[in-house]
């Protein structure tokens, strides 16, 4: 290839790519052809301010790139309270909870391929299984229910109501199992047959209000809090308990992760690490993280690919200070995302 016709191509990608990046040195770079081998951050943005957006973080900390729905949408507004993402094949799909809607974007090129809205109110979590999309919505003193679309078109297939809070939901084993509690209150978790879309058996906790679920490994896990002690329930995915870890002396225990063998979670502003199969509980945290004060501490926390990731909101005031951390607790990186930095995903 002539020189000249590189340096034209060169000139062409650095216009099309001419959008917010910043590395190490925060000098302006190329903007990556796609969004693979990264993280994203869900920044959910001031409620009732349209400003919810996600940043991109490539895999070695080295290479961040704000507001890429937008950037690669003709500056589209995403919309208001973005609460969390879920992948199924080629697509993310970015839930807007005072929006009242469901973002489709090709999860590589972040590119805006659908929408829902059908059946959407007050939306709080999803999770993909059996080739459907699962939404908990959850009406401040109104309607409860999970609502079910189609992956291949994103039409909506049937709504299934609750009496009790919807809240987290995770796929386990091909069944979705859906947390009846927020915010420390409820006791029960709901399993949805993906194969009849209907519900199959509901878990009740022996002890403890739950304060997180997620899953792993076709594993649920949640954990749950008393007035002194917390809990540790793993649920397989027919929906028995099978094993019960208890937290003695640690309350309030929240934002459980499982890793490499390994449970995390967090007790105010201290995090914890301990062996799943481990019955010591551990006397010292691994790291204290920033005291965001009662509602915002530890507002976003994951750990991926042996790495920590941690959220500073800063009362939603300003932009958010991510730090990420080794798991020994050492710490790695701190930059800045969008406002009200909630969550971590591994595309």
């Amino acid at each position: 290839m002539k020189i000249t016709r590189l340096l034209t191509l060169l000139f062409a990608f650095t216009l099309v790519f001419n959008i917010s990046c910043s590395n190490d040195d925060d000098d302006n770079t190329l903007a990556p052809v796609t969004y693979e081998n990264g993280f994203f951050v869900t920044n959910e943005g001031n409620f009732g301010t349209p400003n919810a957006e996600v940043t991109f973080i490539s895999k070695d900390l080295s290479f961040k790139q704000d507001n890429i729905f937008s950037s690669n949408n003709n500056n589209s507004n995403l919309g208001d309270v973005l609460q969390t993402i879920t992948f199924s094949g080629d697509n993310a799909y970015l839930l807007l909870n005072n929006s009242n809607k469901v973002e489709v974007v090709n999860r590589y090129t972040f590119k805006k391929t659908g929408e829902i809205t059908d059946q959407i109110n007050q939306p709080r979590y999803m999770a993909a299984a059996n080739n459907y999309i699962y939404v908990s919505n959850d009406q401040y003193g109104g309607d409860k229910y999970v609502s079910v679309y189609k992956t291949s078109d994103f039409s909506f297939v049937k709504k299934i109501t609750f009496t009790d809070t919807v809240e987290k939901v995770v796929e386990a084993g091909g069944n979705i199992f859906v947390q009846n509690a927020s915010y420390g209150y409820g006791n029960t978790i709901t399993s949805i047959n993906t194969g009849t879309n209907e519900i199959q058996s509901v878990i009740t906790l022996p002890a403890g209000n739950i304060n997180s679920t997620i899953s792993s490994n076709s594993m649920v896990y949640t954990i749950a809090s008393g007035a002194t002690d917390s809990y540790i329930y793993q649920i397989s995915s027919t929906g028995n308990i099978i094993k019960t870890t208890t937290l003695t002396g640690i309350s309030n225990a929240t934002n459980l992760q499982v890793s490499n063998g390994k449970f995390y979670f967090s007790s105010g502003n201290e995090v914890y690490s301990m062996d799943i199969n481990s019955t010591t509980v551990p006397t010292a945290p691994l790291f204290t993280a920033v005291d965001g004060g009662q509602y915002y501490t530890l507002y976003g926390f994951n750990v991926i690919d042996d790495k920590i990731f941690t959220s500073d909101v800063k009362n939603f005031t300003q932009d958010s200070e991510i730090t990420v951390y080794s798991t020994t607790g050492s710490k790695i990186k701190t930059f800045t995302a969008g406002k009200g930095s909630n969550g971590f995903y591994l595309n």
